[in-house]
Order: C-alpha cells, then structure tokens, then sequence
C-alpha cells in the first residue's frame, strides 16, 4: 500500500469525488410494465431506467460517471450546485447509499 501512494505521490495524480443528487421515479414502458426512470438534475440528459429501483440505482451511477469522465476527457467544467445536490470535494472518497 505504502508502494502504491508514494508512487501515485509521485506521478502529481490529484483524486477529487463529486458527488450528485438522483431522482428515481416510478414510470412504465410502453407495455405497462413497470419500470424506474432515473436522472441527475444537474447533468443535463443524464437519464436512464431500469426495470427495479436497485437496477436504476445501478444505471444511474454508471451513467454519472460516464458523464463526468466525458466532460473531463473534453475540458469542459463539471456542473456544480450544492442547492441542487452537486457537490466536488477535493479528496478521494466513498459515498455509500443505504
């Protein structure tokens, strides 16, 4: 572990988290089942659904993340509002959702 952090120490690698609001709804496909339609209010188009609450939790981390690593690659800024639920802070860290 020692080996892992001098040598990221070393390559000036900065970690920061954002972390992000989502909102989860109840919806229905076209068929009528039931189904979850997931988003993050500040990252505009940023939805998905899943077929369960727990497979929209899922989708919706995933899709975040694609997101925010997309605007990053381009150099365009990541959205922040902490009214809104978008938060940055500075340090590696681990959100849990219970």
């Amino acid at each position: 572990m020692d080996d892992m952090k001098a040598t990221h120490q070393n390559e000036g690698v900065k970690v920061k988290s954002y972390i992000f609001k989502v909102v989860i709804e109840e919806d229905e496909f076209e068929t009528g089942e039931q189904a979850y339609h997931a988003y993050a209010p500040t990252l505009k188009g940023c939805h998905t659904w899943g077929h369960t609450y727990e497979e929209a939790l899922t989708h919706i981390q995933e899709a975040v993340e694609l997101y925010v690593e997309d605007l990053i690659e381009a150099g365009e800024p990541v959205p922040l509002d902490p009214e809104k639920g978008a938060l940055e802070w500075p340090l590696p860290s681990v959100v849990v959702n219970v």
